[in-house]
This record gives structure tokens, sequence and C-alpha cells, in this order.
């Protein structure tokens, strides 16, 4: 689904003062840097990264076309790189992009199912040098699908990618040597099995200041996004060995059968798999963040805390709305929502609603009960959310840079970049009859002013 293509690039930010007062953080515009003409008939992913004195930008252009765009900071010109792959309607087909320690650069993407689509630069840091990789190791790799680069615990590059396909598909995951310039297996065997009966769609891994990297995912039992069940857990203080909540080992591949269940729920009970987020609590807690329905059949965000070994569940939201979803293909989100996190000292989750509307709660700690409700405390220059192409139901589609996840790394300067591009919504991976023409991509350079 498009929200889980994403990969989360764009999270609102909330920052809480006593008396429920919000603590904006508001970014003033330095400058404005276009990138390119790109491909407007649906949404798909982009990819933005800064590293020291250089940007990358990853995209579909004009005419489908994977491009890679690399530029100095100091300057606005850009190098190009147009990459032989083409994305279809599939918003699924994200593309994504990492340097390895020797900061040579990664591109992956437009896969669903698909034969491994991977290029690498020959190069550090010069985009212009990338070239096809047909192979990683050679196994596993003729139905590949959702691609992320990840750092590993020792700073390492780690490639993960679902084999197969929705309702019937393994979690594979790789870690990439930087001196001999090779891939090999992170694990002898998937991560998640399926069995052939299903697949584990998974969130993760974030990092707790218990120094353990914690995952969360659900099983799906076909393309039907209706058929998700049974959310599970597991922790890794290294990402190579992995354990359920109370410490005991988890053998590999951890199945339906083997994983830590956080919540049984079945097909057609409301599990949906781009809507499962890990959060801390006060006491760094860890709290995972999932919609079901409740016993009248109304969708709900739940959030089920970890308290001395045991999980606790909360009923967080009480609304009176049922989102019935189900089918195949991306599907347009009605509710959403993030994860629990901790703004100056409270308790607060984001979420948006298509009958409720957008926001922030305040909640209590003890009962994780909304007690108060709060605008989004980011505060973006105007001009970025204008809508800029005169075309029926366009929208606007924004990414933070990689680097900053969530907008807030502290990377020793208040300038944070922000990239935008308009689209039509997404349409079930279907075409659109009408294209609208191509939307311009563009990354603002913005500055954190002092928070008030």
């Amino acid at each position: 689904m498009f929200k889980n293509c994403l990969m989360l690039f764009f999270v609102f930010l909330f920052s809480v003062l006593l008396n429920q007062a919000t603590a904006q953080i508001q970014f003033d515009l330095v400058r404005r840097i276009d990138v390119s003409p790109v491909w407007s008939g649906h949404p798909v992913g982009f990819a933005l990264l800064t590293e020291g004195d250089y940007q990358f930008v990853a995209f579909y252009d004009a005419d489908r076309n994977m491009t890679l765009a690399q530029r100095r900071l100091t300057e606005t010109t850009w190098t190009f790189n147009r990459l032989p792959t083409k994305v279809g309607w599939d918003s699924h087909n994200y593309v994504t992009i990492a340097l390895d320690q020797n900061k040579h650069i990664h591109v992956s993407g437009n896969m669903h199912c698909v034969p491994l689509i991977y290029f690498r630069s020959e190069k550090p840091l010069d985009v212009q040098s990338l070239v096809q990789v047909v192979s990683m190791t050679g196994n596993n790799e003729k139905k590949c699908t959702y691609p992320r680069f990840i750092t590993g615990a020792n700073k390492e590059l780690l490639f993960t990618y679902r084999d197969g396909s929705s309702g019937n598909g393994n979690q594979i995951w790789n870690i990439y040597n930087s001196d001999s310039k090779t891939w090999s297996r992170l694990f002898d065997t998937p991560m998640f099995n399926g069995q052939g009966k299903m697949n584990a769609y998974f969130h993760g891994p974030v990092v707790g200041s218990d120094g353990y990297y914690h995952i969360c995912w659900m099983w799906r039992d076909t393309p039907d996004c209706s058929t998700n069940h049974d959310l599970s857990y597991a922790r890794s203080r290294d990402m190579k060995h992995w354990e359920n909540s109370n410490g005991k080992p988890l053998s590999l591949p951890i199945t339906v059968q083997t994983g830590e269940i956080i919540d049984a729920a079945q097909p057609n009970e409301g599990l949906l798999n781009s809507a499962q987020f890990i959060g801390f609590d006060s006491q760094n807690r860890v709290v995972i963040s999932y919609g079901k329905y409740d016993s009248d059949g109304n969708y709900q965000i739940y959030n089920a805390r970890l308290e001395n070994g045991i999980w606790k569940y909360y009923q967080t939201s009480d609304w009176k709305y049922r989102w019935n979803f189900n089918g195949g293909g991306s599907i347009v989100n009605e509710i959403s929502f993030g994860a629990i996190e901790i703004r100056d000292g409270k308790l607060v989750q984001n979420f948006r609603h298509i009958k409720e509307g957008n926001g922030c709660w305040l909640l209590d700690e003890n009962t994780l009960k909304p007690v108060g409700k709060i605008p989004a405390s980011v505060q973006l220059p105007k001009e970025i959310s204008k809508i800029e192409l005169d075309f029926p139901n366009i929208e606007s589609r924004r990414a933070w840079d990689l680097r900053d996840q969530k907008g807030v790394s502290d990377h020793g300067s208040d300038i944070r970049y922000v990239m935008k591009w308009e689209t039509l919504p997404t349409n079930r991976d279907r075409p659109h009859p009408v294209i609208p023409p191509p939307s311009q991509l563009r990354i603002y350079e913005i500055k954190m002013k002092q928070k008030k």
C-alpha cells in the first residue's frame, strides 16, 4: 500500500507544554531548489538523502524513468543519471537510496513481485557512475517487493525485501561488505516465513533507549488487505539474534506458530498492515499502536503496552465510524495515525480521520486515553503546501530528508530539507483516464526557528 511504500517518509512532529499549550516548531524558507519535472499520474514514493556536502534525489521523471540527481549543497544545479527502468501504475514501486560505509551509492525500487532491480555506484558520491547490479546473492531474487536499506547495529548496510507475493512470501535480509563490495545473507534463513500460506508485513526496527531494536508485524493470507491477522512482536540487541518480550530466543525463520502474538485478531477484524507503529512512553516502555474494529464494528486505534513483561491493551479512540477496507491494490487511507511519542515530557499521538479531522491527542499516561487535543506542532512555510498544478483532484506529496527520519535529527544544524511534488491520488494501481502534465519536483531548504 502507498502508506507502506513511503516507508513513513513524512511524519507530523508534536511538542506539548504545560496546560495543553503547543510548543510549535516553525520553519522559515531559506531557498527553493528545483530538481526536475516528474511523473504526476499517480503517487509513488521518491527519496531524498543528504550526506555531508552532497544531496541526492531518487525519483521518476516526467517519462516515468527512474532517475538519480545529485548536487553540492552550495550549488543549485544538478547532475542527473536516468536509469534503465520505468514505473508503471503501481504505487508499491517506490524508489529508495542509501550510502555504504565507503560512500558508494545504492539504489533500489520499481519492484512489485519482479526480479531484483538494484544499482550501485562505482565511485563514491557519484550518481553518474551508477551501474545496474543484476544480483546480490543470486538466490530468492525473482519476486522482490518492498526494498529497504537499513543501517545495522555496527553501522553496516543492510537490505531487506519480500521474496514472493502478498499472502505467500518470506522476508529476506542481506548484509553488505563495503570492502569487497559483496552482499551475503544476514541470516541463513528468511527472518519471516509464511510457509506458503501467508506473508509478514513488518514495521521497524525502531531503536529504544533500552538498547533494543524493536519490530512488529502482522501476517496476511491473500492480496486482499482485509486478511491481515495476528499482530506480533520481537526485539534484538544486534538485529541478528531475536527474542520475545520476555527474553526467550526466537529461532529463525519466525512463523505464525513461533512468533509472539500481541493481538490475535483474525481476518476481517480490522488489522491493516500500513497501520502498525512502535513508540515509547515516559518510562521507556514499548507501545505498539495499531487499528482494528471494536465490538460494535467501528474502527479504533489501540495501544498495546509492555508492562512488567505483560502486554496490556488500551482502546485510545472512541469513534463511531467503520472504515470498511478490502481488496487488493493501493487503497486510499480514510484513517491514519502515528506512534505514541514524548514531547516536552508529555505523551501524544497524532491522527487523521475522514470524519473527525486531523490533530494530535494529549494522552493520559496511565489509561492512554485522550485528555486533550492539540494541533500539529510543525509549521512549514506556506509555499510548501501550495498546490501548483491546475488539474482536478491533484494532491501534494512530501518527503523529508532520509537522514532526518522525522525531520528532527540532531546533525549540528538548524537547516532541514523537505521535498515536494504533486500527483493524482491512488487508484488501486489502475490507470487514471486523463493524466495531468508533469509536476515540478522541488527541494525546500528550511531553517528551524526558536520554539515559542
